[in-house]
Parts: structure tokens; C-alpha cells; sequence
């Protein structure tokens, strides 16, 4: 069985043709990318090096990671998102290579192909993420880097994730979080563990409603990301 959520999949796929919309839906995407671009290409160098993008929807990571020199590839179940993806990769000039698969398949299909994995704001809508999470450990290769990003499950991240950016702030479409699919830092790192990853570094991100902008910050308590690598 597919580690997948049907319900989630029909939810991106229908938001699908907004995703290069910066006003729409997908904003905070948008205004998240060059924070989180940043903090990857910090650890990995990404020019020049074999980059999968794991749930890459229409490929704002994707396309910001080969522009800096990296040859990428985007994965994700949404047929209707990777048409945007390619459709705006012809568009841009910006050459990724998008398919429709699983990470688990590609895993058992292309096992230690990848310098860089990267797997952002996807684990908490998929049933099993643990299983995500020892997928990109057999596509990295040995000493290769493995990034992701999820949300935090407590009173603040409810508070600030759903409620705040979904029902006051209008941020995010209704209903696109599920709070029960939050994930704890201690959790990630547990299954991180448990994939024989090694964890770098934890970040959080804030957001900061004043400049309209997102930043790095020790504060793990909503968003954060965590940086791994696979020994060699």
C-alpha cells in the first residue's frame, strides 16, 4: 500500500494551478523558500551536486535548488501538481527532472543515488512518516545530506499553525493541516535515529507578521527543520 493520504493528495491536486500564484494559496511557501534555501545550500553546497526533492508539489524548492547549479529531481503523487512543475519549468528555463512515484519505490528502485534529499512541510500529511523518513536514508548517498521540515505538536503550534494562519490570518486554505499529524522534535529525531541518520543541527522558523517575513530562529516550538547526514 501507497504511504499516502488520498484526501490529502485531492487537496494539494485541486490548489494545484495557484501554486505559482505568490498572492494565493501557496504564499507562505513562497515567502518560506529563500529562508529554507539558504539554510540547505548552508550545509550541502548544492552546486553540483545529484539533489531529490521528496513531495515537491509544483516545485518552488525544486527550481530554487537547480538554479543554484543542482542537478534535481522532484518526486511527488500529485499528477496534477508535477503538470504544474513541468509546465513552469519549461516556462522559467529551469531544467528539473519531475516524476510521479513514491519515495518508498524510488527508494527500492534507486537506492544511495542522491548527494541531497530534501522532504519540507511533507511528513505531516502522510499516515506512515516514519517510513518516509528510512526512505530518504537508502536514496542518500553514504555522507550525503538529508533535510526536512514539519510542524510541532502543541498548544502554541495549534494555536499559530491552524488556527491562527488558516481561520484569523487567512494565510493557508481551511483544513490544511491536520493537528493530529504533527510531529514532535523528539519524535523526528527518533525516527531519524532509527533510519542510521546522523542529526546535524534542529532550527526553527518563525514568522514575523510586522516585516512579513519568515527567519531562522533556536525557537523549534511551531516550524522546524532538522538537518541529517547518512555516515559514510
Amino acid at each position: 500500500m501507497t504511504n499516502a493520504d488520498p484526501h490529502e493528495l485531492q487537496k494539494f491536486s485541486d490548489l494545484a494551478h495557484r501554486w505559482w500564484d505568490p498572492n494565493a494559496e501557496f504564499k507562505p511557501l513562497h515567502e518560506l523558500n529563500p529562508v529554507r534555501l539558504d539554510w540547505i545550500d548552508g550545509h550541502a553546497h548544492l552546486t553540483g551536486k545529484r539533489v531529490l526533492d521528496i513531495g515537491c508539489g509544483g516545485g518552488i524548492l525544486s527550481e530554487s535548488m537547480a538554479g543554484l547549479g543542482a542537478s534535481v529531481k522532484g518526486i511527488d503523487l500529485s499528477r496534477e501538481a508535477l503538470g504544474v512543475a513541468d509546465l513552469h519549468s519549461l516556462e522559467s528555463g529551469i531544467t528539473v527532472e519531475y516524476e510521479e512515484i513514491a519515495a518508498e519505490a524510488l527508494a527500492a528502485r534507486d537506492p544511495a543515488s542522491f548527494d541531497v534529499v530534501t522532504c519540507m512541510e511533507m511528513l505531516e500529511h502522510v499516515p506512515d512518516p516514519a517510513q518516509i523518513v528510512a526512505a530518504c536514508k537508502t536514496l542518500v548517498k553514504p555522507g550525503g545530506w538529508v533535510f526536512f521540515s514539519t510542524l510541532n505538536r502543541n498548544l502554541k503550534s495549534y494555536l499559530f499553525a491552524v488556527i491562527g494562519a488558516e481561520y484569523i490570518a487567512r494565510m493557508l486554505p481551511r483544513g490544511t493541516h491536520d493537528y493530529a499529524r504533527f510531529i514532535r522534535p523528539s519524535e523526528l529525531a527518533g525516527f531519524v535515529r532509527a533510519a542510521e541518520l546522523t542529526t546535524v543541527e534542529i532550527k526553527g522558523i518563525v514568522y514575523h507578521p510586522l516585516g512579513k517575513h519568515f527567519a531562522l530562529s533556536s525557537d523549534t516550538s511551531v516550524n522546524y527543520m532538522l538537518a541529517c547526514r547518512r555516515e559514510a
